[in-house]
Protein backbone atom coordinates (compact mmCIF):
# COMPACT_ATOMS: atom_id res chain seq x y z
CA UNK A 1 0.00 0.00 0.00
CA UNK A 2 1.48 3.37 -1.03
CA UNK A 3 1.47 6.22 1.47
CA UNK A 4 2.64 9.68 2.05
CA UNK A 5 5.38 10.53 5.23
CA UNK A 6 5.73 13.49 6.71
CA UNK A 7 9.16 14.71 8.18
CA UNK A 8 8.54 17.96 9.73
CA UNK A 9 11.06 19.49 10.64
CA UNK A 10 13.76 17.25 9.60
CA UNK A 11 16.84 20.07 10.21
CA UNK A 12 18.60 19.97 13.37
CA UNK A 13 19.24 23.68 13.44
CA UNK A 14 16.06 25.95 13.10
CA UNK A 15 13.34 23.62 11.38
CA UNK A 16 11.50 25.41 8.83
CA UNK A 17 12.19 22.97 6.50
CA UNK A 18 9.30 19.93 5.33
CA UNK A 19 9.75 16.81 3.29
CA UNK A 20 7.09 14.88 1.95
CA UNK A 21 7.80 11.57 0.47
CA UNK A 22 5.38 9.15 -1.62
CA UNK A 23 6.02 5.56 -1.03
CA UNK A 24 5.02 2.43 -2.97
CA UNK A 25 3.61 -0.52 -1.33
CA UNK A 26 7.18 -1.90 -0.58
CA UNK A 27 8.53 1.23 1.03
CA UNK A 28 10.17 2.87 -2.27
CA UNK A 29 10.43 6.76 -2.70
CA UNK A 30 8.61 7.43 -6.23
CA UNK A 31 8.25 11.46 -5.28
CA UNK A 32 9.61 13.63 -2.96
CA UNK A 33 8.70 17.36 -1.95
CA UNK A 34 10.85 20.05 -0.48
CA UNK A 35 8.84 22.58 1.57
CA UNK A 36 10.39 25.96 2.63
CA UNK A 37 7.70 26.79 5.80
CA UNK A 38 8.75 30.64 6.04
CA UNK A 39 9.11 33.45 4.06
CA UNK A 40 12.13 35.57 3.62
CA UNK A 41 11.61 39.54 3.87
CA UNK A 42 15.05 40.46 3.68
CA UNK A 43 15.26 41.49 0.21
CA UNK A 44 12.19 43.85 1.19
CA UNK A 45 14.09 45.43 4.28
CA UNK A 46 17.08 46.44 2.52
CA UNK A 47 14.93 48.70 -0.28
CA UNK A 48 15.62 52.36 0.12
CA UNK A 49 18.85 51.74 2.55
CA UNK A 50 22.33 52.54 2.30
CA UNK A 51 23.88 49.91 -0.10
CA UNK A 52 27.12 50.38 2.52
CA UNK A 53 24.96 49.41 5.45
CA UNK A 54 23.52 46.10 3.41
CA UNK A 55 25.83 43.94 4.93
CA UNK A 56 24.99 44.27 8.30
CA UNK A 57 21.17 43.26 7.72
CA UNK A 58 21.96 40.73 4.74
CA UNK A 59 24.18 39.08 7.83
CA UNK A 60 20.55 38.55 9.66
CA UNK A 61 19.64 36.31 6.08
CA UNK A 62 20.76 33.23 8.90
CA UNK A 63 22.01 33.29 12.55
CA UNK A 64 24.46 30.22 11.59
CA UNK A 65 25.90 31.36 8.49
CA UNK A 66 26.40 35.37 9.18
CA UNK A 67 29.67 35.84 7.61
CA UNK A 68 29.13 34.68 4.37
CA UNK A 69 26.11 36.93 3.81
CA UNK A 70 28.16 40.09 5.07
CA UNK A 71 30.60 38.71 2.05
CA UNK A 72 28.47 38.29 -0.62
CA UNK A 73 26.97 41.80 0.31
CA UNK A 74 30.61 43.84 0.79
CA UNK A 75 31.29 42.21 -2.95
CA UNK A 76 27.60 42.85 -4.27
CA UNK A 77 28.25 46.83 -3.60
CA UNK A 78 31.93 46.74 -4.55
CA UNK A 79 30.95 45.31 -8.00
CA UNK A 80 28.55 47.78 -8.49
CA UNK A 81 31.03 50.71 -7.70
CA UNK A 82 34.09 48.60 -9.47
CA UNK A 83 35.68 49.14 -5.71
CA UNK A 84 38.68 47.23 -5.49
CA UNK A 85 40.05 46.57 -2.20
CA UNK A 86 43.76 45.90 -1.19
CA UNK A 87 45.65 43.03 -1.04
CA UNK A 88 45.70 42.81 2.91
CA UNK A 89 41.90 43.01 2.99
CA UNK A 90 41.61 40.11 0.51
CA UNK A 91 43.68 37.47 2.66
CA UNK A 92 41.50 38.73 5.71
CA UNK A 93 38.57 37.74 3.95
CA UNK A 94 40.21 34.75 2.46
CA UNK A 95 40.70 33.59 6.04
CA UNK A 96 37.87 34.06 7.67
CA UNK A 97 35.61 32.45 5.21
CA UNK A 98 37.68 29.50 5.19
CA UNK A 99 37.50 29.24 9.18
CA UNK A 100 34.05 29.35 8.03
CA UNK A 101 34.04 26.56 6.15
CA UNK A 102 35.96 24.05 8.26
CA UNK A 103 34.05 25.68 11.37
CA UNK A 104 31.06 24.61 10.02
CA UNK A 105 31.58 21.41 8.89
CA UNK A 106 32.81 20.06 11.97
CA UNK A 107 29.91 21.13 13.13
CA UNK A 108 27.69 19.52 10.79
CA UNK A 109 29.43 16.13 10.51
CA UNK A 110 29.27 15.77 14.44
CA UNK A 111 26.32 17.42 15.62
CA UNK A 112 23.51 17.52 12.82
CA UNK A 113 24.64 14.58 10.57
CA UNK A 114 26.23 12.12 12.84
CA UNK A 115 23.57 10.85 14.55
CA UNK A 116 22.10 9.71 11.18
CA UNK A 117 24.85 7.33 11.07
CA UNK A 118 25.91 6.70 14.95
CA UNK A 119 23.91 4.93 17.71
CA UNK A 120 24.34 6.83 20.43
CA UNK A 121 22.44 4.36 22.78
CA UNK A 122 24.78 1.38 21.42
CA UNK A 123 27.47 3.22 22.87
CA UNK A 124 26.47 2.17 26.50
CA UNK A 125 27.43 -1.65 25.59
CA UNK A 126 31.09 -0.94 24.08
CA UNK A 127 34.63 -1.79 25.66
CA UNK A 128 36.51 1.25 26.37
CA UNK A 129 39.53 -0.35 26.14
CA UNK A 130 38.58 -1.76 22.86
CA UNK A 131 37.86 1.71 21.78
CA UNK A 132 40.96 2.84 22.53
CA UNK A 133 42.91 0.32 20.33
CA UNK A 134 40.39 1.26 17.34
CA UNK A 135 40.82 5.04 17.88
CA UNK A 136 45.11 4.36 17.80
CA UNK A 137 44.55 2.51 14.36
CA UNK A 138 43.36 4.97 12.90
CA UNK A 139 44.53 8.01 14.37
CA UNK A 140 47.55 9.43 16.58
CA UNK A 141 45.21 11.70 17.87
CA UNK A 142 46.54 11.80 22.32
CA UNK A 143 43.04 11.74 22.90
CA UNK A 144 42.24 7.75 23.31
CA UNK A 145 43.14 6.15 26.31
CA UNK A 146 40.82 3.68 27.65
CA UNK A 147 40.26 6.18 30.31
CA UNK A 148 39.24 8.64 28.16
CA UNK A 149 36.59 6.40 26.53
CA UNK A 150 35.30 5.00 30.05
CA UNK A 151 34.54 8.85 31.02
CA UNK A 152 32.65 9.51 27.86
CA UNK A 153 30.55 6.38 28.41
CA UNK A 154 30.12 6.85 32.04
CA UNK A 155 28.58 10.74 31.49
CA UNK A 156 26.54 9.13 28.49
CA UNK A 157 25.23 6.96 31.30
CA UNK A 158 24.67 9.35 33.23
CA UNK A 159 22.47 11.03 30.82
CA UNK A 160 20.12 8.13 30.22
CA UNK A 161 19.92 7.34 33.71
CA UNK A 162 18.81 10.82 34.66
CA UNK A 163 16.22 10.84 31.56
CA UNK A 164 17.91 14.09 30.44
CA UNK A 165 19.72 12.40 26.98
CA UNK A 166 19.31 16.31 25.67
CA UNK A 167 21.11 16.68 22.24
CA UNK A 168 20.94 12.66 21.82
CA UNK A 169 16.99 13.02 22.69
CA UNK A 170 15.39 12.55 18.96
CA UNK A 171 17.42 9.33 17.15
CA UNK A 172 16.42 6.63 16.11
CA UNK A 173 17.93 4.53 18.41
CA UNK A 174 18.03 0.61 17.76
CA UNK A 175 16.86 1.10 14.31
CA UNK A 176 18.40 -1.62 12.07
CA UNK A 177 19.82 0.79 9.83
CA UNK A 178 22.68 1.51 12.24
CA UNK A 179 25.29 -0.63 11.37
CA UNK A 180 28.59 0.81 13.41
CA UNK A 181 29.96 -1.58 16.39
CA UNK A 182 29.00 -0.77 20.00
CA UNK A 183 33.17 0.60 20.11
CA UNK A 184 32.67 2.94 16.69
CA UNK A 185 29.92 4.44 18.41
CA UNK A 186 31.36 5.36 21.49
CA UNK A 187 34.37 7.21 19.91
CA UNK A 188 32.33 9.28 17.60
CA UNK A 189 29.99 10.54 20.67
CA UNK A 190 33.42 11.17 22.26
CA UNK A 191 35.03 12.97 19.16
CA UNK A 192 31.01 14.73 19.11
CA UNK A 193 31.61 16.27 22.65
CA UNK A 194 35.27 17.31 21.94
CA UNK A 195 33.85 19.11 18.78
CA UNK A 196 31.60 20.82 21.00
CA UNK A 197 34.43 22.57 22.76
CA UNK A 198 37.02 23.08 19.69
CA UNK A 199 34.67 24.79 18.09
CA UNK A 200 34.87 27.38 20.89
CA UNK A 201 38.77 28.05 19.61
CA UNK A 202 37.99 28.30 15.62
CA UNK A 203 35.78 31.34 16.37
CA UNK A 204 38.25 33.57 17.36
CA UNK A 205 39.75 33.75 14.22
CA UNK A 206 36.12 35.62 13.41
CA UNK A 207 36.57 37.97 16.71
CA UNK A 208 40.23 38.83 16.13
CA UNK A 209 39.62 39.84 12.14
CA UNK A 210 36.00 40.93 12.97
CA UNK A 211 35.56 41.80 16.54
CA UNK A 212 32.63 39.27 17.24
CA UNK A 213 31.65 36.24 16.43
CA UNK A 214 28.46 35.82 15.38
CA UNK A 215 27.86 38.55 13.13
CA UNK A 216 31.42 39.68 12.55
CA UNK A 217 32.25 43.07 11.44
CA UNK A 218 33.06 44.07 7.81
CA UNK A 219 33.85 47.16 5.52
CA UNK A 220 32.85 47.88 1.75
CA UNK A 221 36.14 49.01 0.49
CA UNK A 222 38.24 45.86 2.33
CA UNK A 223 38.60 45.26 6.10
CA UNK A 224 37.00 47.10 9.34
CA UNK A 225 40.62 46.01 11.55
CA UNK A 226 43.31 48.09 11.16
CA UNK A 227 47.01 46.57 10.84
CA UNK A 228 49.45 47.39 14.05
CA UNK A 229 53.14 46.90 13.87
CA UNK A 230 53.29 47.13 17.97
CA UNK A 231 53.98 43.63 19.23
CA UNK A 232 51.05 43.85 21.42
CA UNK A 233 50.50 45.16 25.04
CA UNK A 234 47.54 47.64 26.06
CA UNK A 235 46.35 50.81 25.49
CA UNK A 236 47.01 52.79 21.90
CA UNK A 237 46.35 51.05 18.64
CA UNK A 238 47.40 47.55 19.64
CA UNK A 239 44.53 47.78 22.07
CA UNK A 240 42.21 47.20 19.03
CA UNK A 241 44.37 46.91 15.80
CA UNK A 242 45.53 43.57 14.44
CA UNK A 243 49.01 42.91 15.43
CA UNK A 244 51.32 40.26 15.67
CA UNK A 245 50.07 39.03 18.75
CA UNK A 246 46.62 38.64 17.40
CA UNK A 247 48.63 36.92 14.12
CA UNK A 248 50.28 34.57 16.31
CA UNK A 249 47.06 33.87 18.10
CA UNK A 250 45.72 33.00 14.92
CA UNK A 251 48.39 30.72 13.96
CA UNK A 252 47.68 28.62 16.61
CA UNK A 253 44.53 28.07 16.04
CA UNK A 254 44.79 27.05 12.66
CA UNK A 255 47.14 24.66 13.83
CA UNK A 256 44.90 22.94 16.46
CA UNK A 257 42.17 23.28 13.42
CA UNK A 258 44.95 21.27 11.22
CA UNK A 259 45.27 18.80 13.93
CA UNK A 260 41.23 18.28 14.37
CA UNK A 261 40.92 18.09 10.88
CA UNK A 262 43.59 15.40 10.10
CA UNK A 263 43.41 13.29 13.17
CA UNK A 264 39.47 13.61 14.13
CA UNK A 265 37.33 14.72 11.21
CA UNK A 266 38.94 12.78 8.19
CA UNK A 267 39.68 9.81 9.79
CA UNK A 268 36.05 9.24 11.88
CA UNK A 269 34.56 10.44 8.34
CA UNK A 270 35.97 7.45 6.53
CA UNK A 271 35.67 4.71 9.64
CA UNK A 272 31.98 5.76 9.61
CA UNK A 273 31.65 5.49 5.85
CA UNK A 274 33.81 2.02 5.85
CA UNK A 275 30.38 0.25 7.26
CA UNK A 276 28.07 2.18 5.08
CA UNK A 277 29.36 1.30 1.41
CA UNK A 278 26.02 1.00 0.18
CA UNK A 279 25.39 4.47 0.65
CA UNK A 280 27.71 5.79 -1.73
CA UNK A 281 25.02 4.29 -4.52
CA UNK A 282 21.92 6.50 -3.69
CA UNK A 283 20.73 10.05 -3.56
CA UNK A 284 22.92 11.74 -6.03
CA UNK A 285 19.66 13.26 -8.11
CA UNK A 286 20.50 15.65 -10.36
CA UNK A 287 23.87 15.05 -11.62
CA UNK A 288 24.29 18.67 -12.62
CA UNK A 289 26.79 20.71 -10.18
CA UNK A 290 27.50 24.69 -10.37
CA UNK A 291 30.08 26.74 -8.31
CA UNK A 292 30.82 30.26 -8.48
CA UNK A 293 34.24 30.38 -7.74
CA UNK A 294 36.18 32.08 -4.41
CA UNK A 295 39.23 32.61 -2.21
CA UNK A 296 41.23 35.21 -4.68
CA UNK A 297 44.94 35.46 -3.91
CA UNK A 298 44.74 38.84 -6.22
CA UNK A 299 41.38 39.85 -6.62
CA UNK A 300 37.69 39.25 -7.49
CA UNK A 301 38.52 40.39 -10.76
CA UNK A 302 41.35 37.76 -11.47
CA UNK A 303 39.76 34.10 -11.78
CA UNK A 304 43.20 32.70 -11.88
CA UNK A 305 44.03 33.10 -8.73
CA UNK A 306 41.24 31.79 -7.10
CA UNK A 307 41.65 28.52 -4.97
CA UNK A 308 37.77 27.46 -5.98
CA UNK A 309 37.16 28.07 -9.96
CA UNK A 310 33.80 28.95 -10.97
CA UNK A 311 32.01 26.58 -13.34
CA UNK A 312 29.03 24.06 -14.28
CA UNK A 313 28.99 20.18 -14.79
CA UNK A 314 26.32 18.79 -16.53
CA UNK A 315 25.33 14.89 -16.66
CA UNK A 316 28.64 13.68 -14.62
CA UNK A 317 30.72 15.01 -17.38
CA UNK A 318 33.84 15.90 -15.62
CA UNK A 319 35.52 16.18 -18.64
CA UNK A 320 33.89 19.76 -19.72
CA UNK A 321 33.34 22.57 -17.49
CA UNK A 322 30.76 25.07 -18.99
CA UNK A 323 31.97 28.73 -18.24
CA UNK A 324 29.10 30.81 -15.51
CA UNK A 325 28.12 34.46 -16.15
CA UNK A 326 25.75 35.56 -13.34
CA UNK A 327 25.52 38.63 -15.09
CA UNK A 328 24.10 37.03 -18.49
CA UNK A 329 20.53 37.01 -17.27
CA UNK A 330 19.97 33.56 -19.88
CA UNK A 331 22.12 32.05 -17.27
CA UNK A 332 20.48 32.50 -13.48
CA UNK A 333 16.69 32.69 -13.50
CA UNK A 334 14.35 32.20 -10.27
CA UNK A 335 11.24 30.32 -10.64
CA UNK A 336 7.68 30.63 -8.56
CA UNK A 337 5.68 28.07 -10.77
CA UNK A 338 5.09 26.26 -7.44
CA UNK A 339 6.24 28.73 -5.21
CA UNK A 340 4.19 31.21 -2.67
CA UNK A 341 5.31 34.19 -4.63
CA UNK A 342 3.71 36.20 -7.41
CA UNK A 343 5.58 37.79 -10.51
CA UNK A 344 4.13 40.19 -12.79
CA UNK A 345 5.14 38.45 -15.82
CA UNK A 346 2.91 35.36 -14.79
CA UNK A 347 3.88 32.59 -12.58
CA UNK A 348 5.81 31.06 -15.18
CA UNK A 349 8.07 33.53 -15.86
CA UNK A 350 11.87 33.41 -15.18
CA UNK A 351 13.23 36.51 -13.61
CA UNK A 352 17.71 37.37 -13.65
CA UNK A 353 17.99 38.61 -10.01
CA UNK A 354 18.42 42.26 -11.13
CA UNK A 355 14.88 42.07 -12.11
CA UNK A 356 13.62 39.57 -9.43
CA UNK A 357 10.83 40.57 -7.55
CA UNK A 358 9.38 39.08 -3.88
CA UNK A 359 6.05 39.42 -4.39
CA UNK A 360 4.30 37.51 -1.63
CA UNK A 361 1.39 35.44 -2.44
CA UNK A 362 0.24 32.54 -0.18
CA UNK A 363 -2.21 30.24 -1.19
CA UNK A 364 -1.80 26.83 1.31
CA UNK A 365 -3.34 25.64 3.96
CA UNK A 366 -2.92 27.30 7.05
CA UNK A 367 -0.76 24.71 9.19
CA UNK A 368 -0.79 22.66 11.21
CA UNK A 369 -1.56 20.60 7.57
CA UNK A 370 -1.71 17.02 7.25
CA UNK A 371 -0.18 17.17 3.29
CA UNK A 372 1.09 19.78 0.75
CA UNK A 373 -0.88 20.53 -2.36
CA UNK A 374 2.12 19.67 -4.57
CA UNK A 375 0.37 20.17 -7.90
CA UNK A 376 0.06 24.43 -7.25
CA UNK A 377 2.12 26.36 -4.84
CA UNK A 378 3.62 24.64 -2.24
CA UNK A 379 6.90 25.95 -0.36
CA UNK A 380 8.08 29.32 0.42
CA UNK A 381 11.65 28.94 -1.38
CA UNK A 382 11.91 29.80 -5.20
CA UNK A 383 13.30 27.57 -8.07
CA UNK A 384 16.93 28.81 -9.30
CA UNK A 385 17.90 27.18 -12.30
CA UNK A 386 21.09 27.13 -14.45
CA UNK A 387 20.20 27.68 -18.19
CA UNK A 388 17.47 25.68 -17.37
CA UNK A 389 18.87 23.00 -15.56
CA UNK A 390 18.66 21.55 -11.92
CA UNK A 391 21.81 22.23 -10.48
CA UNK A 392 23.25 21.32 -6.96
CA UNK A 393 25.87 23.43 -5.15
CA UNK A 394 27.99 22.83 -2.52
CA UNK A 395 31.42 21.26 -1.27
CA UNK A 396 30.99 17.91 -3.48
CA UNK A 397 30.09 20.50 -6.07
CA UNK A 398 33.46 22.15 -5.11
CA UNK A 399 35.49 18.75 -4.83
CA UNK A 400 34.46 17.96 -8.07
CA UNK A 401 35.45 21.29 -9.94
CA UNK A 402 38.73 20.81 -8.30
CA UNK A 403 39.18 17.67 -9.13
CA UNK A 404 38.12 18.33 -12.49
CA UNK A 405 40.51 21.26 -12.54
CA UNK A 406 43.43 19.10 -12.27
CA UNK A 407 44.02 20.82 -8.66
CA UNK A 408 46.77 18.39 -7.32
CA UNK A 409 45.63 18.46 -3.30
CA UNK A 410 42.59 17.55 -4.23
CA UNK A 411 43.16 14.61 -6.80
CA UNK A 412 45.47 13.35 -4.09
CA UNK A 413 42.96 13.68 -1.16
CA UNK A 414 40.01 12.42 -3.30
CA UNK A 415 42.34 9.11 -4.30
CA UNK A 416 43.58 8.66 -0.78
CA UNK A 417 40.21 8.18 0.35
CA UNK A 418 38.55 6.20 -2.46
CA UNK A 419 41.53 3.82 -2.11
CA UNK A 420 41.19 3.76 1.99
CA UNK A 421 37.16 2.38 1.16
CA UNK A 422 37.89 0.71 -2.04
CA UNK A 423 35.18 2.77 -4.19
CA UNK A 424 35.94 4.12 -7.81
CA UNK A 425 35.27 8.02 -8.25
CA UNK A 426 31.87 8.06 -8.76
CA UNK A 427 31.35 6.54 -5.36
CA UNK A 428 31.26 10.40 -5.18
CA UNK A 429 27.94 11.32 -6.68
CA UNK A 430 25.90 9.86 -4.01
CA UNK A 431 24.48 10.83 -0.55
CA UNK A 432 27.82 9.73 1.54
CA UNK A 433 29.85 10.93 -1.32
CA UNK A 434 28.44 14.41 -0.43
CA UNK A 435 29.22 14.03 3.16
CA UNK A 436 33.03 12.79 2.18
CA UNK A 437 33.48 15.71 -0.10
CA UNK A 438 32.84 18.29 2.94
CA UNK A 439 35.62 16.50 4.86
CA UNK A 440 38.02 16.29 2.00
CA UNK A 441 37.03 20.06 1.63
CA UNK A 442 38.03 20.71 5.30
CA UNK A 443 41.43 19.63 4.55
CA UNK A 444 42.30 21.22 1.47
CA UNK A 445 40.93 24.61 3.17
CA UNK A 446 42.84 24.34 6.13
CA UNK A 447 45.98 23.56 4.63
CA UNK A 448 45.40 26.88 2.85
CA UNK A 449 45.05 28.34 5.30
CA UNK A 450 48.32 28.17 6.64
CA UNK A 451 49.52 29.54 3.06
CA UNK A 452 47.49 32.78 3.07
CA UNK A 453 48.47 34.03 6.79
CA UNK A 454 52.21 33.50 5.65
CA UNK A 455 51.25 36.02 3.18
CA UNK A 456 49.20 38.58 5.29
CA UNK A 457 52.61 38.46 7.26
CA UNK A 458 54.94 38.76 4.54
CA UNK A 459 52.58 41.53 3.62
CA UNK A 460 52.87 43.43 6.92
CA UNK A 461 56.44 42.68 7.67
CA UNK A 462 57.05 44.72 3.86
CA UNK A 463 55.77 47.60 4.83
CA UNK A 464 52.26 46.97 3.97
CA UNK A 465 49.62 47.88 5.97
CA UNK A 466 46.54 48.62 3.75
CA UNK A 467 43.34 47.48 4.54
CA UNK A 468 40.78 49.30 3.19
CA UNK A 469 40.87 51.63 0.32
CA UNK A 470 38.78 54.84 0.71
CA UNK A 471 38.52 56.38 -3.07
CA UNK A 472 34.96 55.80 -3.83
CA UNK A 473 33.78 56.27 0.05
CA UNK A 474 31.64 59.14 -0.85
CA UNK A 475 28.29 58.71 -2.57
CA UNK A 476 29.02 61.82 -4.63
CA UNK A 477 31.70 60.05 -6.79
CA UNK A 478 29.03 56.68 -7.50
CA UNK A 479 27.46 57.19 -10.89
CA UNK A 480 23.27 58.26 -10.61
CA UNK A 481 22.70 53.54 -11.20
CA UNK A 482 24.84 51.06 -10.65
CA UNK A 483 24.52 47.28 -10.31
CA UNK A 484 26.35 44.31 -9.18
CA UNK A 485 26.88 40.88 -7.96
CA UNK A 486 28.93 39.61 -4.74
CA UNK A 487 29.18 36.04 -4.87
CA UNK A 488 31.70 33.85 -2.72
CA UNK A 489 31.65 30.04 -1.91
CA UNK A 490 29.79 29.32 1.25
CA UNK A 491 29.88 25.76 3.41
CA UNK A 492 26.85 25.23 1.79
CA UNK A 493 27.11 26.45 -1.60
CA UNK A 494 27.20 29.03 -4.37
CA UNK A 495 26.07 31.67 -2.81
CA UNK A 496 25.07 35.67 -4.70
CA UNK A 497 23.40 39.17 -3.90
CA UNK A 498 22.46 41.14 -6.36
CA UNK A 499 22.59 44.59 -5.95
CA UNK A 500 20.50 47.77 -7.99
CA UNK A 501 21.51 50.62 -6.88
CA UNK A 502 19.66 54.06 -7.75
CA UNK A 503 20.44 57.78 -6.77
CA UNK A 504 22.85 56.44 -4.14
CA UNK A 505 20.41 53.81 -2.04
CA UNK A 506 19.20 50.52 -2.85
CA UNK A 507 16.47 50.24 -5.64
CA UNK A 508 16.61 46.14 -6.11
CA UNK A 509 18.46 43.41 -3.86
CA UNK A 510 17.77 39.69 -4.23
CA UNK A 511 19.68 36.78 -2.53
CA UNK A 512 20.07 34.03 -4.26
CA UNK A 513 21.21 31.40 -1.54
CA UNK A 514 22.69 27.66 -1.33
CA UNK A 515 19.51 26.11 0.50
CA UNK A 516 17.50 27.62 -2.50
CA UNK A 517 19.57 25.75 -5.03
CA UNK A 518 19.32 22.63 -3.66
CA UNK A 519 16.04 23.03 -1.40
CA UNK A 520 13.59 24.56 -4.27
CA UNK A 521 10.55 22.99 -5.36
CA UNK A 522 9.71 21.82 -8.90
CA UNK A 523 9.58 24.55 -11.63
CA UNK A 524 7.57 24.91 -14.32
CA UNK A 525 8.71 22.19 -16.16
CA UNK A 526 8.43 19.76 -13.47
CA UNK A 527 12.21 19.44 -12.72
CA UNK A 528 12.30 18.64 -9.37
CA UNK A 529 14.84 19.98 -7.31
CA UNK A 530 18.22 18.61 -5.72
CA UNK A 531 16.55 17.75 -2.22
CA UNK A 532 13.56 16.08 -3.91
CA UNK A 533 15.59 13.74 -6.80
CA UNK A 534 18.44 12.56 -4.19
CA UNK A 535 15.28 11.22 -2.63
CA UNK A 536 13.71 9.90 -5.65
CA UNK A 537 17.62 8.15 -5.86
CA UNK A 538 16.93 4.47 -4.70
CA UNK A 539 15.54 5.35 -1.47
CA UNK A 540 13.54 2.61 0.28
CA UNK A 541 12.14 2.68 4.01
CA UNK A 542 12.48 0.53 6.28
CA UNK A 543 9.99 2.06 8.70
CA UNK A 544 8.22 4.61 7.43
CA UNK A 545 7.35 6.01 11.34
CA UNK A 546 11.47 6.24 11.21
CA UNK A 547 12.36 7.98 8.08
CA UNK A 548 16.00 7.44 8.61
CA UNK A 549 16.67 7.45 5.01
CA UNK A 550 15.31 10.64 4.55
CA UNK A 551 17.38 11.86 6.71
CA UNK A 552 20.59 10.87 5.86
CA UNK A 553 20.33 11.99 2.44
CA UNK A 554 18.75 15.47 3.02
CA UNK A 555 21.24 16.04 5.61
CA UNK A 556 23.86 15.36 3.97
CA UNK A 557 23.53 18.81 1.99
CA UNK A 558 23.31 19.93 4.96
CA UNK A 559 20.35 22.33 5.04
CA UNK A 560 20.06 25.31 6.43
CA UNK A 561 16.68 27.03 5.51
CA UNK A 562 16.97 30.21 7.61
CA UNK A 563 19.48 31.49 4.62
CA UNK A 564 16.53 30.57 2.15
CA UNK A 565 13.41 32.31 3.90
CA UNK A 566 12.03 33.99 6.85
CA UNK A 567 8.93 34.67 9.13
CA UNK A 568 6.64 37.46 8.74
CA UNK A 569 2.79 36.69 9.74
CA UNK A 570 0.73 36.55 6.53
CA UNK A 571 -2.18 38.72 8.35
CA UNK A 572 0.85 41.59 9.52
CA UNK A 573 0.15 40.93 13.08
CA UNK A 574 3.31 41.38 15.61
CA UNK A 575 4.28 37.71 16.71
CA UNK A 576 6.31 38.58 19.81
CA UNK A 577 7.64 40.84 22.02
CA UNK A 578 11.28 41.19 23.39
CA UNK A 579 11.84 43.22 26.66
CA UNK A 580 15.50 44.21 27.68
CA UNK A 581 15.81 45.34 31.32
Amino acid sequence: MSARVVVDPITRIEGHLRIEAQTDAAGAITGAYSSGTMVRGIEIILRGRDPRDAWAFAQRICGVCTLVHGIASVRAVENALDYRIPPNAQLIRNLMIAAQHVHDHVMHFYHLHALDWVDVVSALKADPAATSQLAQSISAYPKSSPGYFAETQKRLKNFVEAGQLGIFANGFWGNPGFKLPAEANLMAVAHYLEALAWQREVVQIHTIFGGKNPHPNFLVGGAPSPISIDTGGTGGTSATALNMAGLSQIRSVIGRMKEFVEQVYLPDTLAIASFYKDWFARGEGVGNFLTYGDFPEKGMDDPASWLVPAGAILGRDLSTIHPVDLTDPAQVQEFVSHSWYDYAGGKNTGLHPYEGQTNLNYTGPRPPFEQLNVEESYSWLKSPRWKGRVMEVGPLARVLMLYAKGHEPTRELAQYALKKLDLPLTALFSTLGRTAARTLESKIMVDQMSVWLDHLIGNIKSGDLAVHNPAKWDPATWPRTARGVGFMEAPRGALAHWIVIKDGRIDNYQAVVPSTWNAGPRDQNGQPGPYEAALMDRHTLYDPKQPLEIQRTIHSFDPCIACAVHVVDPAGEELMQLRVR
